[in-house]
């Protein structure tokens, strides 16, 4: 059996491929082989073992990531997955699993809803499970063992007029880098051990 893990994104601005070659670092102190390749590159996953997924928020997940789960949920039902999501505005959820899935939080992401029982439209947007809803229905057969939610690099002047204008009011980001390395290390660390279970 192949031990070999892909780490496979998709990127508005070119910041999540940072992430996903932090994430492939860590994953290969497991002895393992990592590849790390935008998901248009990849056409065939039967040469891996497990593969992560990731991609950022813009105006949902990364609509590439999306159509990548659509085109190979059957192959990715078949081995041990994981999905990281990067975006600059995350309502703390209540608790550590979200829809069924296990969910990991960047510390310095998340913020306490300022009611809780009561969020308002921008806490409802930017929920877990509003945003983990969209990934898992593009590939209903694919199970994450988690996923990863980071603070992402926010470059207005690289968004179009209606992202940037999205951002602004209806998530409040701010702009700036505000990847935080040592939480998505971290995660990768902990997810290393569940995609390699086996292998």
């Amino acid at each position: 059996m192949s031990t070999k893990i892909l780490v496979t994104y998709a990127t508005n601005a070119g910041s999540t491929s940072s992430v996903a070659e932090t994430i492939a670092k860590e994953l290969r102190q497991a002895d393992v082989t990592v590849d790390v390749r935008r998901v248009a590159e990849v056409s065939d996953l039967s040469e891996y073992a497990a593969v992560v997924v990731g991609a950022p928020m813009i105006l949902g997940w990364h609509k590439a990531a999306q159509g990548f789960l659509k085109a190979q949920q059957s192959a990715l039902s078949k081995v041990p997955v994981a999905y990281f999501v990067t975006c600059i505005s995350l309502t703390q959820p209540d608790s550590a699993a979200v829809l069924g899935v296990p969910v990991s939080i960047d510390p310095n992401l998340a913020k306490p809803p300022k009611r809780p029982g009561h969020l308002s439209l921008r806490e409802r947007y930017s929920s877990v499970a509003n945003y983990l809803g969209p990934i898992l229905k593009a590939a209903p057969q694919v199970k994450p063992v988690n996923v990863g939610f980071f603070a992402g690099n926010v470059a207005y002047y690289r968004l179009n007029l209606f992202q940037k204008l999205f951002a602004m009011l209806l998530t409040g980001g701010r702009a700036g880098d505000f990847r935080n390395w040592d939480a998505i290390q971290a995660w990768a660390k902990d997810v290393r051990s569940l995609l390699i279970q086996g292998l």
